[in-house]
């Protein structure tokens, strides 16, 4: 079951602007390589960040994003203010 403060959390990354939001992934994506860079995790940590990065400049992501932002635009009218 999902808690109610990763939803909360959720919530809050659909009101960044698309920059932060890709911003917030690249810092996950290092803080995860950085926790799992042990022998003992079947990913090598450096793949995982060139295929983020990838990722990031993937035309098709990038307009897949795009849709997705769009599609929860009204969502930024329920009352939650930017920080």
């Amino acid at each position: 079951m999902i808690s109610p403060k990763l939803l909360e959390i959720d919530r809050s990354i659909r009101n960044l602007s698309l920059e932060e939001q890709m911003w917030l992934l690249e810092s996950l994506v290092k803080n995860l390589r950085q926790k799992t860079n042990t022998n003992s995790f079947p990913l090598n940590s450096q793949d995982i960040e060139k295929e983020m990065a990838d990722m990031a400049n993937d035309h098709d992501i990038q307009t897949e994003i795009h849709v997705i932002d769009q599609e929860f635009a009204i969502t930024q009218m329920d009352g939650l203010e930017k920080q």
